[in-house]
């Protein structure tokens, strides 16, 4: 199969209709071999009523429908496991991302080599102040903690070699960092593509500001469990280590001068660097046990349901 499309979606009933129709005559036009699998993720309106209907006419149309809303990266994991095509297209459902662009992102999977390519928005139609300011921001950290240049991380609108799809989790709410987990995954040919943002047609915008605070939490993740998320003993290990260290001096130090500098001086509880000292043994020691347990959780770790499927079509 040429290509999977994976279509996440919540309470989008009215855009289904018109984005299949344009994804098919996309497809067809090219020839492609495909599939389109449609992720229900808890809607309340009638979405997963019309994806039946649209797979009881064309069996290239596959559905999951989740018990509830458990969010757009449980979605894409979920949709991820099931794909069968060489190249994996994911895109939003509100239309606002363009079917069109498919051909130029098979071709760059395809036959340029690369492992996955980012849409970029470069031109968008939405609120100035409550989406394009916080995104640019957004991106600027994103770039600067992970080191890929790519201006829009969190669009929609990619496109993925199978093994990518195949060999990364993606899992809370990191499905604004899927090129970073599949650069950490190893797969380094990753690239933008300068795609067309359309004005939303039907209905309402899922997502509120909360979502910039989320992502900057999940950036700071995302980074700690790049660089420590298979050691923890590295980072806590070694903090622990140096604030043992400078609390050790620091009683050392008091305990030689009492004993034969100033024998007749302060009590030893009556200085501030004997407070200095055992705060910083105490924390030291935490930070320690902290490293410690997170090698042993690492170790003895086994994966939770995250999500639970409610019905499936054609899969």
């Amino acid at each position: 199969m040429d290509i999977s499309v994976v279509i996440p979606l919540l309470n989008e009933e009215e855009s289904l209709n018109e984005l299949y129709d344009w994804i098919v005559k996309v497809m067809q036009s090219n020839r492609y071999s495909y599939e389109i699998l449609f992720i229900d993720d808890g809607s309340t309106d009638s979405s997963w009523e019309v994806i039946k209907k649209l797979s009881a006419k064309d069996n290239n149309v596959k559905g999951i429908r989740f018990q509830k809303n458990y969010g757009k990266s449980q979605a894409l994991n979920a949709g991820f496991k099931k794909v069968l095509g060489d190249v994996i297209i994911t895109m939003d459902a509100d239309l606002q991302d363009s079917p069109d662009e498919i051909p130029d992102l098979y071709n760059s999977i395809k036959n340029e080599g690369y492992d996955l390519i980012s849409g970029w928005k470069k031109k968008r139609y939405d609120s100035t102040i409550r989406k394009n300011l916080p995104s640019k921001l957004f991106n600027a950290a994103a770039r600067r903690t992970s080191g890929l240049k790519l201006h829009d991380f969190n669009c929609g609108l990619k496109a993925y070699k199978k093994e990518v799809v195949k060999n990364i989790d993606v899992s809370g709410e990191m499905h604004r960092y899927i090129p970073v987990l599949a650069k950490n995954a190893g797969f380094t040919k990753i690239n933008e593509k300068v795609v067309a943002h359309q004005a939303r047609k039907y209905g309402i915008t899922k997502f509120g500001m909360d979502r910039f605070i989320n992502g900057f939490l999940d950036l700071i993740t995302i980074w700690f469990l790049s660089k420590f998320g298979k050691r923890p003993m590295h980072l806590f290990g070694l903090l622990g280590t140096i604030m043992f260290i400078i609390g050790f001096c620091f009683a050392f130090y008091l305990g030689f001068e009492k004993l034969f500098l100033v024998p007749t001086g302060r009590l030893i509880t009556e200085r501030p660097e004997f407070y200095i000292s055992l705060a910083t043994m105490t924390i030291g020691t935490q930070f320690f046990l902290a490293g410690f347990l997170g090698e042993i959780i690492l170790r003895t770790k086994t994966d939770s349901k995250r999500y639970m499927i409610s019905d499936k079509i054609n899969i």
